[in-house]
This record gives structure tokens, sequence and C-alpha cells, in this order.
């Protein structure tokens, strides 16, 4: 087993190919209101040079089915990110058009008492993993502002049923080794913590992210 990281909130093919290069499992692009805002026409142009093997996943945000599986079709997306209160439905309708493939991934914003919603997503079958991020008055995502890792390990722990948790929200290559340690992640997810502004990246930045993550998911193998 190892780590699963997405570099998300790409704008460009240059950006993209330095996560893969970097070592990077998936890159994020994001169909949503937000500075790193992206069009159909501008993915369906970068993923056709990006390597086979890279997963390409969308954020969507209030999005209906057909308007997701249309932007799946025409980018050649890999995955979906669904950062909304999605209806039960349409992961399943995603399922059943796209097949076991597509990456289907449930953003949730971590708050108190948040065990309920986490278990509903690990238990449904048409999810692959569950995302947890945080939010602020302002943004949904991509806020640069961690949640409190301390009550999430404290109410994962009591989780009976196996979870597939991505860690977003306010990483950056000096805490991510602290996020695996408390948390244990199945994968990490990044955006501003590796940008030199809103929607580019600084390639040294992603490196170090993409580096420390791989070493610090190691010794926490080690320990576990």
């Amino acid at each position: 087993m190892s780590l699963w990281i997405k570099i998300c909130g790409n704008t460009s093919v240059e950006d993209a190919l330095l996560a893969a290069e970097a070592g990077a499992d998936a890159v994020g692009f994001v169909f949503a209101p937000s500075p790193r805002r992206v069009t159909e026409l501008q993915v369906s142009r970068i993923v056709p040079k990006l390597p086979e093997d890279l997963e390409k996943i969308g954020v969507f945000v209030d999005s209906t089915f057909d308007e997701i599986a249309a932007f799946v079709g025409n980018c050649r997306l890999t995955g979906v990110q669904l950062h909304f209160d999605a209806s039960p439905d349409l992961p399943a309708q995603l399922r059943e058009r796209f097949g076991p493939d597509l990456r289907i991934l449930r953003v949730l914003h971590f708050q108190a008492g948040a065990t309920d919603a986490i278990a509903a997503v690990a238990q449904d079958r048409n999810m692959d993993a569950v995302l947890i991020d945080s939010q602020t008055a302002k943004a949904v995502g991509g806020t640069g502002v961690p949640f409190d890792w301390t009550a999430a390990a404290n109410q994962l722990r009591n989780q009976s049923a196996p979870i597939r948790l991505v860690v977003a929200g306010g990483l950056t290559p000096a805490n991510v080794c602290e996020a695996i340690a408390r948390l244990h992640p199945w994968g990490v997810d990044v955006v501003s913590g590796v940008e030199i502004a809103p929607g580019r990246k600084d390639p040294h930045k992603v490196r170090a992210f993409i580096a420390k993550a791989r070493a610090a998911f190691v010794t926490d193998e080690i320990k576990g």
C-alpha cells in the first residue's frame, strides 16, 4: 500500500506535468467558482498531454449528473470530487454510467459531530474515499486553513467501518508529516499550500510536499 497524493487546483499543462513528474498520483481541476476555476475547453486541451496513468479528477460544486457526466466524457476525466451535499443517487448514477474505474470522492467539511456523515459515506459502495476538508465563511475549499486534526483523530478512532480517508485543507510541505502521523490517511490533497499564487504552482513546494508526504507515510506504516 502507498499514499495517494493529489495536487489540486491546476490551471495549466505545465503545472499538471510538474505534479506528475514529482510523483503525484492525481491532479485536480476545479469546475466551480474559484480563483483556480478552469473551463471544459481548457481541461480538454490539458489532459491529452498528461501521462496516461496520472489520475485526472474534476472538482464539482452543486452540479447535476448531466453536467458532471459531460465534463467527464469531454475532458477524459478519471475521477470526480463531489464538493457538495450530493444526493445519494448521484454517485450511483455516475457509477452506472462510467463503471468501476471512475474514482468518486465525497467531500465533507470537518466539524463537531461529523462521525455519522463520515460513516455514511464510508458505507456507500459507490464512493471510493471520503475527503475531509476545512471550510471558512468565504470558501468551501482551497482555504489554506487546517481543520482540527486532534478532534478529527478522536472521532475517527471510534469508527467501526474501514474508511479511505483523504486529508485536505491547509496542508503544506511543513505540516503534511504531522497530518499523516495524526490521522493515518489513505491519501492527501493539497492546493494553496504548494502555490506561488492562486492557480500557479511553486515547483519547489510541489516536490517538497510529495517527498515529505511519501516519507511520512512510510514512517507511519512502520510504526503502525
